[in-house]
């Protein structure tokens, strides 16, 4: 790839999901000219969206909601067919206040999700995700020895024997469970977390639980995260108070940076 230019997109979504992207090109690419989407996870996978001319100098394209986007990070740039120039696209004005706060149907059977953001090195990318069922984190509260938390099951309904677990990967014996409760409106659910239980065993290095939602006895598990706003990354944005559990170990709950809800278990100073 041959990149000998830039191009600033502004990015604007509606209350769909569906995102535009009004590009001012510093050089006129060709007729047939593609925002491209490059997928970071696996090498070829890509998706070519058509510009089309808005006014004297401006082009757009449109990412529809139908458009199938695996889940993951995307990096966009402009391509020209039979050409080896490829320029850049960086991030311009980014009007999404359409999706913060959504609230799809509680019936809906997949969740969609596409966030544009700008990288450190200040290009254009994308965050997406697609989740079938889907666990929506809502509010947490920190308790004097424990978490609490609310939010909304999709694509599936709660049942008997439905509970919280918190995993520790890479040891499949130590999971930890609660009950889960419904909560509010439809497909409303609620759960309190103890910290104790998680920090039965030494904590000697820093330890990262993972919540997952079972919606009944038998029933595959689904990821809890906070996906339906515009917040690309919540590791960094959304820190919660710490709690002291047993020998110093200090529990927290937190964000991945794909927005997954988890627990983190922090040893004691040394």
């Amino acid at each position: 790839m041959t990149t000998t230019a830039t191009v600033r997109a502004d990015c604007a979504a509606d209350p769909a999901g569906a995102l535009t992207f009004d590009l001012a090109p510093t050089a006129a690419p060709g007729p047939e000219a593609v925002l491209l989407l490059r997928y970071r996870g696996a090498a070829g996978t890509t998706v070519r969206l058509p510009l089309s001319s808005t006014a004297p100098g401006r082009l757009r394209a449109v990412l529809p909601t139908t458009t199938a986007l695996p889940e993951g990070r995307w990096d966009a740039y402009v391509e020209e067919p039979g050409s080896d120039r490829t320029l850049t696209v960086v991030p311009g004005l980014r009007d999404l206040r359409t999706l913060v706060d959504r609230t799809p149907d509680s019936g809906t059977a997949a969740i969609s999700s596409r966030v544009p953001y700008p990288t450190v090195d200040g290009r254009l990318a994308l965050r997406s995700w697609h989740r079938a069922p889907h666990a929506e984190a809502g509010t947490l509260r920190v308790g004097p020895s424990g978490m609490s938390a609310e939010g909304v099951l999709y694509g599936v309904g709660a049942g008997e024997g439905a509970v919280v677990e918190a995993r520790l990967p890479g040891e499949p014996t130590r999971v930890h469970r609660v009950p889960l409760t419904a909560a509010g409106e439809a497909g409303g659910f609620a759960f309190t977390l103890p910290y104790a239980p998680l920090a039965t065993e030494p904590v000697t290095e820093v330890r990262l639980w993972r919540l997952w939602l079972i919606p009944s006895a038998g029933a595959k598990a689904v990821r809890i995260s906070r996906i339906l706003d515009d917040i690309w990354s919540r590791d960094k944005t959304h820190v919660y108070p710490g709690r002291p559990v047993a020998d110093g170990v200090l529990a927290t709950p937190c964000y991945t940076a794909a927005n997954d809800l988890c627990v983190r278990l922090d040893p004691a100073p040394a």
